[in-house]
């Protein structure tokens, strides 16, 4: 990650994008499905930590990975991951690292602090691969540094540019891969808070990882790129 080259998602810092020297930087897809809406809560509530715990589609690594999934059906060995997709979660997403965190772990937190412009922000991260061919999860943990009411913050969320709010759980409502599948919004519910410190919550996050993680991203960025021109 190169300090002078902007790394972009339209929804979150759009400022960024004059700042460059001819490249713009697409953030890793789990990370951008993720500050779209973190960006809205730290605005309004000032993020101090975040916990990461993601459920990454084998279609984040590419065709093999989803042949690795439907050959595995079939009873065929994995080609891509180093076990066997079906029925495994695996945590181990990129190469490791000698503290122990993988690369994309790191991707995560070292991205987030970049975009959300705060290089000292706690965040750790467990990443894993499930079988699921498209579309990542992840349940994020947000610690605030002010208090907040649940209501008003799920009202934030509603309102955030880029964000879906599916949280209905007397109606089993909440974000689903299937679901996200196809869109480029980042799908958020099982919104609550979380008891186990002074200001904080959990909540869930669905995004559909080709579409907003990769090309739906680079092409709002040009869409800015030529607003500006425009001006």
């Amino acid at each position: 990650m190169d300090k002078d080259v902007p790394l972009v998602v339209p929804e979150v810092n759009p400022e960024e994008i004059p700042n460059n020297h001819g490249i713009i930087a697409n953030p890793n897809c789990s990370t951008i499905q993720a500050v779209i809406p973190l960006k809205a809560l730290d605005d309004k509530y000032k993020i101090k930590r975040i916990v990461y715990s993601t459920y990454q589609a084998v279609s984040g690594a590419g065709q093999e990975g989803v042949n690795d999934l439907k050959n595995g059906l079939e009873g065929l060995a994995p080609k891509k991951f180093p076990y066997q997709i079906v029925n495994n979660c695996i945590p181990h997403i990129d190469k490791f690292d000698s503290n122990g965190y993988t690369f994309e772990e790191e991707k995560m937190i070292n991205e987030t602090r970049k975009i959300l412009k705060n290089p000292d922000l706690k965040i750790t991260a467990t990443t894993v691969r499930v079988p699921v061919e498209n579309s990542h999860s992840e349940s994020i943990n947000v610690e605030f540094e002010k208090n907040f009411d649940l209501k008003e913050l799920k009202n934030v969320l509603e309102n955030t540019n880029g964000v879906i709010v599916q949280d209905d759980i007397e109606n089993n409502i909440y974000p689903l891969a299937t679901n996200a599948t196809g869109h480029d919004e980042s799908f958020v519910g099982r919104i609550r808070r979380d008891y186990s410190v002074e200001s904080g919550i959990n909540f869930w996050c669905v995004s559909d990882n080709i579409r907003k993680g990769a090309a739906s991203n680079a092409v709002q960025i040009i869409q800015k790129l030529i607003e500006l021109d425009n001006q």
